[in-house]
This record gives C-alpha cells, sequence and structure tokens, in this order.
C-alpha cells in the first residue's frame, strides 16, 4: 500500500491569503505530495475550493484536497460543477472530501438543509457522483430535482470522493457511497476498528474501498511550542473528543508525529494530513521540518 502524506492548512500568525501563498509555493518547491483546505466560516481561512482552483493554477504537480467540504447546505449541482472543471484544468490532481456538518456550532448555522440532514448528505453526494459520471442525469429526490443536467467538461477519469467521520453510521456510509475515508481526531487503534467497519459495510453493498483508500489527519505541535501553546492545544483536541478519558491526539514534536504515522499505517491506514496544531514561527520552517522528518516514510 502506498503511504503518503500530505499538508493541511492550519492555523496562521499573519493574513490566511498570504499564508496559503506561502504554504501552496513551498509544498510545490519541496516536493510534497498535497496541501488540503479546511472549510471554515467562522474563522480566518480562504475558501477550500477557491483556494484549490488557486493551487492548482499555480503549480505543476501538487495534489490540492478539501479537508473537508460541508455537502450539506450547498448546491451539489454546482460543487460537481466545480470539481469537474477542477479536475478538467488538472487532472489527477484533485482530491475532494465531504463531512456532514461544520466542526464548530457557530458555523452550522450557515448551511441550513432542506430536511434531515444525513438523508439530505447522501442525496447530495449521490448527485454528485452521478453528474460527475454519467452524460446526462435526471433526478427526482426528496430534496434535489433535475432533469437531463449536464456538467461538461467531464473529468476524463473519475474523481475518487471521499467522506469523513467516525459514528458508525458515518462510517457505513463511507462503505456505502464513498471511495475513500479521512479522519479527524481519531486514535490509531479507533482507525484500525472503524477501516474494518467501512469495508464490512462496502462488503454488504457489493462495493470495495480500495486498500490504500483510508486516511487520517494528524495534528503535530512543532518544536519550540510554548507551554501554553501546548495546553491551548490539547484543550481543544480534548473539547473536539470529550468521549475519551484520556485524549491525546495531538503529536508533540517530529519524533513523536513519526511514532504515530507508524502506528496508525499497523493498523492499514495510508493517508495523512499533516496540520500545525498552533500557528507556525514560519511556513517555511515548519515545511523543511515536515520533509526532513515524515516525507520519508512514504512508500
Amino acid at each position: 500500500m502506498k503511504v503518503r502524506i500530505g499538508i493541511g492548512a492550519g492555523p496562521s500568525r499573519h493574513d490566511p491569503a498570504a499564508a496559503t501563498l506561502e504554504l501552496v509555493d513551498g509544498c510545490e518547491a519541496r516536493g510534497i505530495d498535497s496541501v488540503w483546505f479546511p472549510d471554515r466560516i467562522a474563522a480566518p481561512a480562504v475558501e477550500p475550493l477557491v483556494a484549490m482552483g488557486w493551487a492548482v493554477g499555480r503549480t505543476s504537480s501538487l495534489k490540492v484536497g478539501s479537508g473537508v467540504i460541508v455537502l450539506p447546505g450547498r448546491n451539489p449541482a454546482v460543487v460537481a460543477a466545480q470539481l469537474a472543471s477542477l479536475a478538467a484544468l488538472a487532472p489527477k490532481r484533485i482530491l475532494p472530501v465531504f463531512g456532514l456538518r461544520p466542526a464548530t456550532a457557530a458555523e452550522r448555522t450557515a448551511y441550513p438543509v432542506p430536511g434531515p440532514r444525513a438523508e439530505v448528505f447522501e442525496e447530495a453526494l449521490t448527485v454528485v457522483r452521478r453528474l460527475l459520471t454519467e452524460e446526462s442525469v435526471t433526478f427526482h429526490g426528496a430534496f434535489f430535482t433535475l432533469d437531463d443536467a449536464v456538467v461538461e467538461p467531464r473529468p476524463q477519469r473519475p474523481l475518487d470522493l471521499w467522506l469523513g467521520g467516525l459514528v458508525p453510521a458515518a462510517l457505513r456510509r463511507v462503505g456505502r457511497l464513498a471511495d475513500g475515508w479521512l479522519a479527524s481526531f481519531v486514535t490509531p487503534a479507533e482507525a484500525g476498528a472503524a477501516r474494518a467497519t467501512i469495508a464490512a459495510a462496502a462488503d454488504e453493498a457489493g462495493r470495495e474501498v480500495e486498500e490504500d483508500h483510508y486516511g487520517t489527519n494528524l495534528l503535530v505541535l512543532p518544536p519550540g511550542t510554548s507551554d501554553e501553546d501546548k495546553e491551548r492545544a490539547r484543550a481543544s483536541s480534548a473539547h473536539r473528543r470529550p468521549d475519551l478519558d484520556t485524549p491525546d491526539l495531538v503529536a508533540d514534536g517530529w519524533d513523536d508525529a513519526r511514532e504515530r504515522v507508524r502506528r496508525f499505517v499497523d493498523e492499514g491506514i495510508t493517508k495523512f494530513v499533516v496540520r500545525p496544531a498552533v500557528a507556525p514561527a514560519s511556513w517555511p520552517g515548519f515545511l523543511d521540518e515536515f520533509a526532513e522528518h515524515l516525507v520519508p516514510l512514504e512508500s
């Protein structure tokens, strides 16, 4: 299985547009596999689909992904058209990941839906996939209606559509409907168990999720992070996973990050999006250390 490790945009010490420029150019210059953009309305961040288009237009080999795009609340036909255009302009470099709901409560009112969120999500995902793979789509669902809808240019190679999520229903959804899974705030043991749940659901649905289509985000505290910033990052992580008795979801330095990658790989997780848990002192310095310590783990 191929191990691939990319970089996720994270908190920045300055203007997010300037940070995005620094991050994208730095990843391309160092031959880093991929860069990933979050979908954040209530925090300083460049909109992910805009960032993806800008990044592939500026680079020649860097893959770009979303981590993750909230699909319910967006028009799935528009999302499909955006992804198709990106994939046509940058073949094999577009990596979309979708999620059910925003990460924070402050953002949830920004994505109103016309029905139960999970049902809207599944129907929207079906619409996106059909528009990306069929010449013409007529679809009359509970929430979306299309008559002879066409998305052109369609990608020559179908896009893999990945999903996030950790609860059992979300994992079974990945097996039934998606091509891969990108986790957040999980332990290696949880990721391995989730992988088994997804594979079983795919088998039950007569589908297959490829062996190397299981991934996770990994938060890293760069060397030199202050004790105060470490506590703040760990508290934020614990807030996201209050169900864990002793949440330990943030790697403290690069040696710890390497060990965590190895533990995830032992559980069958081979795709990684590494994010700084606190704003790095500089993106070039963070990327240099990432390239030195983590890129050699790719295979």
